[in-house]
């Protein structure tokens, strides 16, 4: 292993070309679902700015749509054209101004876009509900309460996503972000590409190994040649379906290798999403296996996720070469100043901001 992902312990910092987290610690992408054609607001800084406040490493931002089409939902953020930079730019420069490293995570939904927010069911919205076409690399439905059938995309569909990305991605570095996730988890559209279970083409996009990462390798090469050299890119996946037939954590291993080729810095190994009948058992880090195969099989940094909650326990992920990043979601969402209490539990010491040095 090179010294970019040696990792002795979770308050020790990590650095990625030229970024250097001042720890471990990450805020992953949480969706907040209150976004106004795409633009960030005052939720989202305030949302963001305090976990950069509470000492996390790197904070990075919800899953940001390249397209209208490509959002969750009408509530989620974008970066598809210049009237959202702005915004975006506010909140990663008040997150580098706290010493966290500015993230961002760009996404297409593909089959699963055009939803409901959460709280308000969740299900794919007809047309007459706002709700729009969706794509994918087959015509197959998702299922459950998203059941509309996808239109299987065509080869000029796929060259303009790919170009999307690219511009999302240009748009990212102007607002200041120097840390950028491509998100091929979780049942959107990289995935749907990479899974047998969702992509059933028998062209240069489907069927084999090769043919189903065509398009993921592609824009990650893409991205890569306007994305600068000195700042990291990171891809999250699903390390696994959890359903017979479908992506393996081999297929993580041997994706992660070829990706590293491309200039991948960091593989975010999540899991599931991709059908609704998965057989998924959580239990306290229940995901970290995932990132600890990924990172010894493909010799590459890795971020861990799912149900880390305590100190001691991100601590020995990191400690025991599991992982070099812990990403925090729901836990970050408990308590926006997690870094700050794990790092008094375990006898490390941030730095307060001046504002907040009597309490700390």
């Amino acid at each position: 292993m090179d010294k970019t992902i040696s990792t002795p312990h979770l308050f020790q910092p990590l650095t990625l070309r030229s970024v250097t987290l001042r720890n471990r610690i990450g805020v992953s992408p949480m969706c907040q679902y209150s976004a106004t054609d795409g633009v960030a607001n005052d939720w989202h800084f305030v949302h963001l700015g305090s976990r950069a406040v509470g000492g996390a490493g790197i904070v990075i931002v919800e899953a940001t749509g390249i397209a209208p089409e490509g959002r969750i939902t009408p509530g989620c953020m974008g970066l598809w054209n210049e009237k959202q930079i702005e915004p975006l730019a506010r909140i990663a420069n008040f997150v580098k101004e706290r010493g966290a490293v500015a993230g961002i995570q760009i996404a297409h939904a593909g089959r699963k876009a055009s939803a409901a927010l959460p709280w308000n069911g969740g299900a794919h919205l007809s047309a007459a509900q706002g709700g729009w076409e969706t794509i994918a690399p087959s015509a197959i439905a998702f299922g459950g309460d998203l059941p509309k059938v996808p239109r299987a995309m065509t080869e000029a569909d796929i060259t303009r996503v790919q170009n999307d990305f690219v511009a999302t991605a240009k748009r990212a570095l102007a607002a200041g972000f120097n840390f950028l996730e491509l998100h091929a988890a979780h049942g959107y559209l990289f995935n749907e590409f990479l899974s047998p279970l969702s992509n059933h083409r028998t062209d240069k996009y489907g069927g084999s190994f090769e043919n189903r990462t065509r398009l993921l390798l592609d824009t990650t090469r893409a991205v890569r040649q306007v994305w600068p050299d000195n700042l990291p890119l990171a891809v999250r996946i699903s390390a696994i379906d959890w359903k017979e037939g479908g992506w393996q954590i081999e297929d993580s291993i041997a994706l992660a290798k070829l990706l590293k080729a491309e200039g991948v810095d960091l593989m975010d190994c999540s899991s599931g999403g991709l059908v609704p009948d998965a057989k998924i058992t959580v239990v306290p880090g229940y995901q970290v296996p995932f990132a600890e195969k990924v990172r010894h099989g493909a010799n590459i940094a890795t971020a861990a996720v799912g149900f880390i909650t305590e100190a001691k326990q991100a601590d020995d992920i990191v400690r025991e070469g599991k992982a070099d990043v812990v990403l925090l979601a729901r836990e970050f969402l408990r308590d926006a100043y997690w870094p700050a209490h794990a790092a008094r539990t375990l006898g490390h010491k941030l730095t307060p901001p001046n504002q907040y040095a009597r309490a700390w």
